[in-house]
């Protein structure tokens, strides 16, 4: 179906229009493209056959020039795109320049700075809690209601949805062990997370406010951020997640921009304590976002967790991670942290799911607890839209091999 007869309601219709990289068959070329229903754009070609200001941002090998440009320039480039999509003026001088979604290479879509990630579920945060440290008299931290807690990972190893993720391999030593030994990990799994992409760099020493979130932040995407759990109950104590987390974090091709997602916009839960100043978003707009994720295994959807119980948003994680002065580049990555809601089927990771390996999952190919070599884990969402259309995010998918 040509892509500008794409059916009413499509969730990647021009409404969304994400932003990813791509390359043709037998090319090493690559350049920005457009996500139209099963097609993408070439948005730098469009650009130079329309002659648009933006062309150069447009024609660039990943999206970091556009990234960079601002929250003025995103909103006149996507304003371009929807007319050149919808136009039929247009239409003799655009449909040329799509190719079916099957025919390309999809490749990340911009250069990642730097990557740190969050632990803003409540629901996540007590299963956690309850699992490892199960005769706790409280099962969250007593930080955790005050700031949002984090880490930095490697952004060296943020790789583009489809990529094959190879278990790791390092030191393990269950309770009962005499001693540590070393292999590949036993308890691989996964976390459910949307990413956060960062355009406007700020002032190293200048915190980033509340209010300022969206002069900063492009758009978002989904995460996986696979752990292995054996290397991380050895490892994290006393300063958290090291080599159970930097082997492979899992990102979509398409960078949905903020501004597709207004009509997500949701209220977040009830603060239960006092927040001081620069976290307090009692007075704010709704920074909250209504994703709707779902988490499937070898093809059979074993989870549902909603992005709208999120304790502490995207504006709060990006508040804190600035408060102390640290700067922000072009291409910088945050993720949300894992994803859970209240009910067994909502969340986010395996370890949660089959409770540490206690009761595992029964799927029409065989029980799992955490992740055995060739299977595949593919997290897809959508988000409400503008006139009760759907929005889609691009799925983030990959493939366990094993250890080298």
């Amino acid at each position: 179906m040509p892509p500008f007869d794409i059916p009413e309601g499509d969730p990647f219709g021009p409404h969304n229009l994400p932003y990813g990289v791509f390359s043709l068959p037998g090319s090493t070329e690559r350049t920005v493209g457009v996500r139209l229903g099963d097609h993408v754009l070439d948005a730098g070609a469009a650009a130079r056959a329309l002659g648009s200001p933006h062309a150069g941002l447009l024609a660039a090998p990943t999206l970091n020039p556009l990234l960079a440009a601002g929250r003025t320039a995103w909103s006149q480039v996507r304003r371009e795109l929807t007319e050149w999509v919808t136009d039929p003026s247009h239409r003799s001088t655009v449909e040329p320049l799509f190719h079916p979604l099957s025919s390309v290479a999809l490749h990340l879509p911009f250069e990642v700075a730097d990557y740190v990630d969050f632990y803003s579920s409540e629901h996540h945060a007590v299963n956690a809690g309850a699992i490892f440290r199960p005769n706790a008299v409280d099962a969250l931290p007593p930080n955790w209601k005050h700031l949002p807690i984090g880490y930095h990972g490697r952004a060296g190893t943020v790789v583009v949805s489809g990529t094959d993720v190879v278990r790791p391999s390092g030191q393990r030593k269950a309770p009962a062990d005499p001693a540590p030994v070393f292999g590949p990990s036993v308890r691989l799994d996964i976390e459910a997370e949307v990413g956060f992409v960062v355009g406007v760099p700020s002032r190293q020493g200048s915190p980033v406010a509340l209010a300022d979130f969206r002069e900063h932040v492009f758009g978002l995407c989904l995460l996986n951020d696979w752990s292995a759990r054996d290397i991380q109950a050895w490892e994290y104590a006393p300063l958290g997640p090291f080599l159970a987390k930097s082997f492979a974090t899992s990102v979509s091709a398409w960078i949905t921009p903020l501004e597709a997602l207004e009509a997500a916009r949701v209220t977040p839960p009830e603060r239960t304590h006092p927040l001081l100043p620069y976290l307090d978003d009692s007075a704010a707009e709704p920074a909250g976002y209504d994703l709707r994720i779902s988490v499937a295994l070898n093809g059979h959807v074993v989870s549902e967790p909603p992005f709208s119980t999120m304790y502490w948003t995207a504006a709060q994680q990006l508040a804190h991670l600035t408060v102390n002065g640290a700067s922000l580049r072009t291409g910088d990555l945050y993720g949300s942290g894992t994803v859970s809601g209240p009910g067994e089927q909502e969340r986010g990771s395996f370890l949660e799911l089959t409770w540490n390996g206690r009761d595992p999952l029964e799927l029409p190919d065989g029980k799992r607890t955490f992740l055995e070599n060739g299977d595949e884990v593919t997290l897809s969402a959508w988000a409400p839209g503008p006139g009760g259309l759907r929005v889609g995010l691009g799925e983030v998918s990959g493939r366990v091999t094993a250890a080298e």
